[in-house]
C-alpha cells in the first residue's frame, strides 16, 4: 500500500478531498440553480429587441436578442442619390450600435448572474 493513502488520498472519502460531501453537494446545488437561471434569462434577453439609431434618427435598426435584424427605418430624406454612401455608413452604425447594445445587455446579465456565486474557481 502506497504511503498515505487512506490519509487524503482516495481512502476514507471517496476521493473528494479534504473538503467533504457536504460542500461538494452545496456546490453541485448551486451549479444546477445557476443553470436554470441562465436557461431563464437566455429566454428573457432572447425574447428583447434593442434599437440604435445613426444620422440623427435618419436611420433606425432594431435587432433581438437573438442577434437578428428586426427592422430597419429609414427617413425618405435620408435617401439622397447623390451620397448612397452616407446612407449605408448610417445603416452600418446603427445595426452595429444596435447588435453593441445587445451584446452589452448580455454580458451584463450573464455577469450578475455568476458574480453571486461564491464557487471556488
Amino acid at each position: 500500500m502506497a504511503k498515505g493513502f487512506n490519509s487524503r488520498g482516495m481512502g476514507g472519502r471517496g476521493g473528494m478531498g479534504p473538503m467533504g460531501g457536504g460542500m461538494n453537494a452545496n456546490m453541485m446545488k448551486q451549479v444546477q440553480k445557476m443553470q436554470q437561471d441562465m436557461l431563464r434569462m437566455q429566454e428573457e434577453l432572447e425574447a428583447k429587441t434593442y434599437t440604435a439609431a445613426a444620422g440623427g434618427g435618419a436611420v433606425s435598426a432594431t435587432v433581438t436578442g437573438k442577434r437578428v435584424l428586426d427592422s430597419l427605418i429609414i427617413d425618405p430624406d435620408a435617401v439622397d442619390p447623390e451620397d448612397v454612401e452616407m446612407l449605408q455608413d448610417m445603416i452600418v452604425a446603427a445595426v452595429n450600435e444596435a447588435l453593441r447594445a445587445a451584446e452589452s445587455d448580455s454580458a451584463s446579465t450573464m455577469q450578475g448572474l455568476a458574480g453571486g456565486l461564491n464557487l471556488p474557481f
